[in-house]
């Protein structure tokens, strides 16, 4: 949120040094924060990034108003704003079970415990579609053997189960027998003379930014086009909805606060628009007349 902040700050005051800090966020009226959705869709951002900075400014001005700054009218008139709308596609694309296939195969022929590692982190991102950052948050005691699944921390810290391929198991299995018992995270960060790094002895987590990149570079040893975790997460919900699993479960699955923005992700309508289009036959190349023009 103080990103976004900052980011309003500059942009309604010119001053590319503002930032959100000791701004008089508890002044705001609704004449202004109407002014300021304004200007902001103006900025050439994308809807969503434009609707995030909104959430931000709402934040703020509820905390002056929970502080006494702001009276309840106040508050509820500024920041009544629409959100801004829009119906783009979800970003990224398909990978097809043979990529994933590939770089599985990638991490196979390197038998170092990198290759082990990776191997792992790539089923689980096939199987469950968590995001690389819930990929990079897990923990050894998050991971139940017994029940295949794995717990699992989302956005606004929010907790949910998710289930694994016996397959995905499979591979964490080999992958613990080389990482040990240790309490730590589950995917380590592993140094260039294949050590875990594990300060006191606890195994360190890796960033999502380390988790894409291991995915660049296992997909690159594959031959295959580059994709993202985020491709990996589509793919999966996409799969979902194509197997008939029911919206609320899909939504459940990969920790959406909407079931509107996993139906986003449903590719049945774009199917049946194609089936529909197929059904129509092009008529033949002829002039009106025999003969004529």
């Amino acid at each position: 949120m103080r990103g976004c902040l900052d980011r309003v700050a500059r942009v309604i005051t010119g001053d590319q040094a503002a930032t959100g800090a000791g701004q008089p966020w508890h002044l705001l009226r609704y004449e202004h924060t109407v002014r300021i959705r304004t200007i902001l869709t103006e900025q050439g951002w994308s809807p969503a990034y434009v609707n995030k900075h909104l959430v931000a400014l709402r934040r703020v001005m509820r905390e002056a108003w929970r502080l006494g700054q702001m009276t309840a009218e106040e508050y509820h008139r500024a920041a009544d704003l629409p959100t801004v709308r829009h119906s783009r596609l979800p970003a990224g694309q398909h990978v097809p079970a043979e990529v994933a296939g590939a770089a599985l195969d990638a991490c196979d022929r390197d038998d170092s415990p990198a290759g082990a590692r990776d191997g792992a982190l790539l089923a689980v991102l096939y199987s469950t579609g968590c995001r690389r950052a819930e990929i990079a948050g897990l923990a050894l005691d998050d991971y139940d053997p017994a029940a295949r699944s794995l717990r699992v921390r989302g956005k606004r810290d929010k907790e949910r189960l998710v289930y694994l391929t016996r397959e995905a198991v499979a591979r964490i299995e080999a992958w613990l027998a080389v990482r040990g018992a240790a309490p730590g995270a589950l995917f380590p960060s592993i140094n260039k003379a294949g050590r875990l790094r594990a300060p006191g002895g606890r195994p360190a987590a890796m960033t999502g930014q380390a988790i894409a990149d291991i995915l660049a570079r296992r997909l690159a040893a594959a031959g295959a086009a580059k994709r993202t975790p985020h491709d990996f997460r589509r793919t999966f919900i996409g799969e979902l909805l194509d197997a008939g699993v029911d919206l609320a479960t899909a939504q459940a699955l990969v920790g959406h606060a909407s079931p509107v923005t996993t139906a986003r992700y449903d590719r049945r309508p774009e199917s049946r628009r194609r089936e529909a289009v197929d059904r129509l036959a092009m008529p033949a190349a002829r002039p009106l007349r025999p003969g004529g023009p």
